[in-house]
């Protein structure tokens, strides 16, 4: 697992997602900080250490990316991380369209497309 707060590429995502799940990859993306954890083979575990680093729980959102999608339909709003009824998203998927869209601004700052 690993924390990306710079850039990062579409080749680095499509080999970590070779070394787990073959056609995509889990995310944990912190809206507040703009970074995102790739690479466990659960979203708890990557949200699990974003934590550790000083994120706040409130602010984390599970995502699958899969690599070899085009630019705009290579996200995945599922996790079971995101059941949070507290904050109104009672489902696995991302309900709230102003959070899908900071989830894929920061997806967006943090992929470089070739």
């Amino acid at each position: 697992m690993q924390i990306i707060k710079d850039k990062t590429t579409i080749k680095e995502l499509q080999d970590a997602a070779q070394s787990t799940f073959g056609d995509f990859v889990k995310a944990v993306v912190d809206l507040k900080k703009g970074i995102m954890a790739i690479g466990g083979n659960l979203h708890a575990d990557e949200e699990a250490l974003l934590i550790k680093e000083g994120s706040d729980q409130y602010d984390l959102w599970g995502i699958n990316i899969f690599p070899d999608n085009s630019e705009y339909d290579f996200i995945e709003y599922d996790s079971m991380i995101n059941i949070r009824p507290i904050q109104n998203n009672r489902s696995r998927t991302v309900e709230s369209p102003e959070i899908r869209n900071k989830i894929k601004a920061v997806v967006k700052k943090l992929i470089i497309h070739e």
